[in-house]
């Protein structure tokens, strides 16, 4: 646990979020392995990965470090208040009072445009439209973080590696809103990246936003996640039934009314969100024809008497959770059916 400024001192608030911060930090990393492991696996036997409930941020060196068994490339943001490392230049000169090899080469200050020597590759990109104007990428390559062992590389027996790759630095001529365009930094796995690459990168990466937005949708305005189902079958199901009604609402953007709200900007009918398509819809669907035949009148069932207990219980099963150690969770006995729990003492 970090103390103050001094030895001895209370750890500051700030310090004690921070190290928990990076306990959480340390201990997700197994978990977004593993997961990138199943989900390898999945796609070399043709299926498909299933969603993963939340996303935790990691540190893409550390990710590309872990995931290097696989034939994948890791792409990251960085923070603006970085400082990475250039290579060692070759051939090394030694100097007259001797000593090994440097393993890292001079700074590379995000901050500091004085430090960032040659750009590997530039790319100017017009988006074509009056919102963003031409987006300029400049890339830089071979540099890599100089570790330390701290929180996520704490517990790393080994020597610390040197994990190379390629520094992308994104701004555009304007925003939207009017603010101030203050560029974008990426770290890519890859080395001697082109124009093709550096442009496929920063392209790739904005469409995280795109997948963002939607998986928001599916869970708060379609309610992805808002039934609590008992078997893997019927959430599939329902994943289906949801993607059913996602592609319609895109589908109905053309003939849908903006119902937007007071404090939204006026939108064209095929820019329309699913969100405000989704307003409009009602309205819609009651102009719309079905091949179903009117619906006949009927009653409710009796259902099961009053009184009566369950006769055919609804199969339960566990969570699958694993445990730090690697164990499986498994309830605790007064947690199970069929058990109640012990009191002790008189009730007040």
């Amino acid at each position: 646990m970090p103390t103050g400024k001094r030895k001895g001192q209370r750890p500051s608030v700030a310090g004690v979020y921070g190290a928990l911060a990076e306990h959480a930090k340390r201990k997700a990393y197994p978990e977004a392995v593993t997961q990138a492991h199943a989900d390898f696996a999945s796609l070399a036997n043709g299926e498909v990965p299933g969603p993963r409930s939340e996303a935790k941020a990691h540190d893409a060196p550390r990710i590309a470090h872990l995931l290097a068994d696989l034939p994948v490339e890791i792409l990251g943001r960085l923070r603006s208040d970085r400082v990475m490392r250039k290579p060692v230049p070759v051939p090394w000169i030694c100097p007259p009072q001797g000593g090994r090899p440097p393993k890292h080469g001079g700074e590379f200050v995000f901050g500091n445009p004085g430090t960032w020597g040659e750009v590997t590759a530039v790319t100017v990109t017009n988006t074509n439209t009056n919102r963003y104007g031409a987006a300029t990428a400049q890339a830089w390559d071979r540099l890599h973080p100089r570790l330390t062992r701290r929180a996520a590389w704490l517990d790393h027996e080994e020597p610390l590696p040197i994990i190379e790759g390629t520094v992308i630095r994104l701004t555009v001529e304007n925003l939207p809103s009017g603010g101030v365009n203050k560029p974008v930094w990426l770290w890519w796995s890859g080395t001697g990246a082109t124009k093709q690459d550096v442009d496929r990168c920063w392209q790739s990466f904005l469409r995280r936003f795109d997948l963002e937005h939607t998986f928001r949708l599916l869970k708060q305005t379609l309610g992805w996640t808002r039934p609590r189902l008992r078997n893997s079958g019927a959430a599939d199901r329902w994943t289906w039934l949801v993607l059913a009604a996602h592609a319609q609402l895109r589908l109905a953007r053309p003939l849908a009314r903006d119902l937007r709200r007071p404090w939204e900007r006026p939108a064209e009918p095929n820019r329309l969100t699913p969100a405000r398509v989704r307003r409009g819809f009602r309205n819609l669907h009651a102009k719309t024809g079905t091949p179903a035949l009117a619906p006949k009148p009927t009653r409710p069932g009796p259902g099961r008497p009053p009184g009566s207990s369950n006769r055919r219980p609804a199969s339960r099963y566990e969570v699958g959770r694993v445990l730090v150690t690697g164990e499986s969770y498994t309830r605790p006995a007064h947690h199970k059916v069929g058990t109640k729990p012990h009191r002790t003492g008189s009730d007040a």
